[in-house]
C-alpha cells in the first residue's frame, strides 16, 4: 500500500478505535523509512501451528469511483482480496497474500503454506470447503505429513 493512503488507513483506524494517538504526516514517514529497522519477533505457541486459512474481500475506492462522485455517472467498484493463515493459539497473522478479486482461493494455498518457515511445526490446516481440492490436499499434506494424523 503506498505511503500517503497507509497514513489515511491508519488515520481511519485509530478514530474507529475510539484512540487520540497521533499519525506521522507523510513527510515525516518518507524521512524515517530510509533508516527504520522493523523486526516484528513472532510470539510462538506451545507445541506445533495449528494455521486457521480464510480470505476476504476489501473495497479499494478506484478513480472510476471518485469521478462518478464528482461528475455523476456509473459507479465502478475495484475489490482486492486478502488471503489470511492465522496461528489459531496467537492469533498472530503467520502468512498473508494480496490478490485481485478474481483470483480464487484454493490456488493461493500453497502460496501461504511457504510462507511458514520450514522449522515450524504444523500440526494442521484448517480452512473452508473452497480449499478443499484432490491437488491441494495432496500438496499440503506432503508439507505437514510428518505432524498431520
Amino acid at each position: 500500500m503506498p505511503l500517503r493512503q497507509t497514513t489515511g488507513f491508519v488515520g481511519s483506524l485509530l478514530r474507529l478505535a475510539g484512540s487520540d494517538w497521533p499519525v506521522p504526516d507523510y513527510s515525516t514517514l518518507c524521512r524515517r523509512q530510509r533508516t527504520l529497522k522493523v523486526s516484528l519477533p513472532y510470539r510462538g505457541g506451545r507445541g506445533p501451528l495449528n494455521l486457521l486459512i480464510d480470505s476476504t474481500g476489501i473495497k479499494a475506492e478506484g478513480e472510476g469511483e471518485w469521478n462518478a462522485r464528482k461528475h455523476g455517472g456509473p459507479k465502478r467498484r475495484l475489490w482486492c482480496k486478502i488471503h489470511m493463515g492465522i496461528d489459531e493459539e496467537t492469533l498472530e497473522v503467520r502468512a498473508v497474500e494480496v490478490t485481485t478479486s478474481n483470483v480464487g482461493d484454493a490456488p493461493m494455498l500453497p502460496g501461504l503454506l511457504d510462507q511458514i518457515p520450514p522449522d515450524q511445526s504444523v500440526g494442521s490446516v484448517i480452512a473452508d470447503d473452497v480449499y478443499d481440492t484432490i491437488n491441494l490436499v495432496q500438496i499440503n499434506l506432503a508439507k505437514i505429513a510428518n505432524t498431520v494424523r
